[in-house]
């Protein structure tokens, strides 16, 4: 197992930062000064005129005083009512969820304002993340590749309303009870309403055997997955399908004559100059050296690094946070009229709004929220040891893209984009979520208090406390409500977690439930001492 350090991260605080001038050319910015003690307590960084007693203007552009605000200002997803919340830095949040590598791009007036990486691609190396580092997209491959099909369409090559069955060449969705009633359809597809199973895919180690895009569609041996099947009626809800893009993938392939990767390079990265993405499978030789390695949860590196994913649509896309932006950013030209090098302007509008009733905040490959200038699409992504987080904004040329590259990426990814939105003023972007203080004895909490499976409970000063046995983190524990069956429920500070205690007929702790928050994970531990 391979761990880094607080004192690692700010030694390999080497990122590059491109940053945006108003004449349009790039430079290179330097990072934020330490913290005084007065600012570690407040969250509130001093003015650096009066650090330096030079100007403001001579020492930081506005655009150098918003990073620094992000960088210095975030807060975390759930915070207490009524009391005082301290404004992190992202180099600690970082430290806190255990991700060795961040990456971000920020969009600003229709233009990528700026681009910045922090700490390392590889737990224990000194190679810092920069701005063309490459991650695994996971989900958000999706709506990247829904735009190649989209293509097909304004092209008169695809119909939206048409039964897929019909472009099929090399393989057809089974006709059964559902599929015979309601035809599955491009539009279907993206909005993730045509009935299909298969929610996800974990990919494969390097090395094991790699299943066939037929053998994927057919859950044959050595796919990991069951055949993908209609088995509700297409049109009537709204259901995640992964499995919906691998036919996507397929139906691409048999009706442009390529390969998935060829054609989705030739039709969306070069149009738009998204250099550094690709969808190959294992990455080409060119990329590898610019490639972030995957982390577990316990910042162990990913087996073989990354996992090798087939099911290239739904999750197989290598890229960075700017050829994200640049491809957001299009869209955005796109959805105001500006450009049609990707799509018309009435299929940015199709692709950008919600498709029916049942399926409401879902368009043709985006989540899609709010409306008029708070109109935004997005998408998160999650690959094995990469989370992601994709948000635009239709009509204020504003958005932001973030890549990690550790399993505990995604709640990160979502404090620096809440960070993002505050610094840039987004409208209808939700801040954090607030919570009441339960009323729980503190007397109780000795008898709570001890050695569990993976982590340990203390108390101090009448407050609950939980840590791993490594001590990288230590959090408190918030007592939310007491439940039945004489079940003591807390939050963990600053995160989505909650702790469950959970105890017999005589009233002793037997053991705890943790719900870490990250992609709903939940496990029992026992109390050992």
């Amino acid at each position: 197992m391979v761990r880094f350090t607080r004192l690692a991260l700010l030694k390999t605080l080497l990122y590059t930062t491109v940053v945006i001038t108003a004449a349009g050319s790039a430079r290179a910015s330097h990072p934020a000064p330490p913290q005084s003690s007065k600012e570690r307590q407040t969250g509130e960084r001093a003015d650096p005129s009066q650090q330096t007693g030079r100007t403001p203007s001579r020492l930081a552009t506005p655009i150098e005083h918003r990073i620094r605000a992000v960088e210095n200002g975030l807060v975390p997803l759930i915070i207490v009512e009524g009391e005082t919340q301290v404004r992190r830095r992202l180099l600690d949040r970082m430290k806190d969820y255990q991700v060795p590598g961040v990456s971000i791009a920020v969009i600003n007036g229709g233009r990528i304002e700026w681009a910045r990486g922090y700490g390392v691609m590889e737990a224990g190396s000194a190679r810092p993340v920069t701005p063309e580092t490459m991650f695994e997209a996971g989900s958000i491959s999706k709506p990247v590749a829904a735009v190649g099909a989209l293509r097909l369409v304004v092209e008169g090559k695809l119909n939206l309303d048409e039964d897929v069955n019909r472009y099929l060449i090399s393989w057809k969705i089974p006709v059964n009870e559902f599929s015979k009633r309601v035809p599955v359809t491009i539009r279907r597809i993206l909005s993730h309403t045509a009935g299909l199973n298969v929610h996800g895919f974990p990919g494969y180690v390097k090395g094991s055997a790699i299943p066939t895009l037929l053998q994927t569609l057919n859950g044959e041996a050595p796919a990991n997955n069951p055949p993908i099947v209609v088995d509700t009626l297409p049109g009537t809800k709204r259901r995640y399908s992964g499995g919906g893009y691998m036919i996507l993938q397929q139906l691409l392939t048999d009706v442009t004559s390529r390969t998935f990767p060829d054609y989705m390079k030739e039709a969306v990265f070069d149009k738009i100059g998204m250099r550094n993405s690709t969808y190959e499978q294992d990455l080409p030789s060119e990329f590898k050296s610019k490639a972030a390695t995957g982390h577990l949860c316990s910042e162990e590196i990913a087996p073989g690094k990354w996992n090798l994913m087939p099911e290239m649509a739904a999750g197989g896309l290598w890229t960075t946070p700017s050829d994200l932006s640049r491809f957001a950013i299009e869209i955005q030209k796109c959805i105001t009229g500006k450009s049609d090098l990707l799509l018309s302007k009435d299929m940015c509008a199709e692709m950008t709004k919600s498709q029916a009733e049942l399926i409401d905040h879902w368009g043709l490959g985006f989540a899609v929220d709010g409306s008029g200038t708070a109109l935004r699409f997005s998408h998160a992504g999650a690959d094995v040891g990469y989370k992601n987080l994709f948000v635009a904004y239709g009509h204020t040329g504003q958005g932001a893209v973030i890549m990690t590259n550790g399993n505990n990426g995604s709640n990160l990814a979502k404090e620096i984009m809440m960070g993002i939105a505050r610094v840039y003023g987004w409208r209808g972007y939700d801040g954090p979520e607030r919570r009441s203080r339960g009323r729980i004895d503190a007397a109780s909490y000795p008898h709570l208090a001890g050695r569990y499976k993976n982590h340990t409970v203390t108390t101090e000063d009448e407050k609950l406390f939980i840590s791993t046995f490594d001590g990288t983190a230590r959090l408190e524990l918030v007592p939310e409500s007491t439940g039945e069956y004489s079940e003591s429920r807390f939050f963990v500070q600053g995160t989505p977690g909650q702790v469950t205690f959970l105890k017999n007929r005589d009233g002793q702790v037997t053991g705890l439930l943790y719900e870490t928050g990250y992609e709903g994970n939940i496990g029992f531990e026992e109390k050992l001492i």
